[in-house]
């Protein structure tokens, strides 16, 4: 079954979405589809170009031809895709959209990133009662209790 990890309180979705994304791709190896709206899919594909000078994270859109999806370790996938994209793993997603994300369930990870937004958090709230209603295990991690903190 698939393990959901809800990040909330993201002040800057994006600016978390790339720390993640570097963790993740540079630090576990891991293989990652990141599903968002078109905007929000763009600003995210133009700050992992500048994130960090010394860490170019590789991507694609989800679009790409089958050879470039096969060695790129981060896919970007609109949520309209989801249905009939052909990935090339099913690893980790990461959701940065307000809806819950078409076939979740075929990964073995998901990260479900929540706003500060009062729209977006009741969008996760709303996502946290669908996983948990089928049977999901969630952990969860308040991304402004670690600001506050730090």
């Amino acid at each position: 079954m698939t393990g959901i990890d809800v990040h909330f309180n993201a002040g800057d979705k994006v600016g978390h979405a790339c720390r993640l994304l570097r963790k993740a791709v540079m630090g576990a190896g891991a293989k990652v589809v990141v599903v968002a709206e078109p905007p929000l899919l763009q600003t995210l594909d133009e700050a992992l170009w500048s994130f960090s000078p010394g860490d170019f994270i590789a991507h694609c859109d989800a679009s790409a031809a089958p050879a470039v999806l096969s060695r790129s370790p981060v896919v970007l996938l609109q949520p309209q895709q989801a249905a009939s994209a052909a990935l090339p793993h099913h690893e980790v997603m990461v959701n940065l959209g307000t809806a819950t994300p078409t076939g979740f369930e075929r990964f073995e990870r998901l990260i479900d990133v929540v706003g500060l937004e009062p729209q977006e958090r009741e969008a996760g709230r709303e996502r946290w009662r669908h996983y948990q209603s089928r049977g999901y295990t969630i952990t969860r991690h308040d991304l402004g209790a670690a600001r506050s903190s730090g």
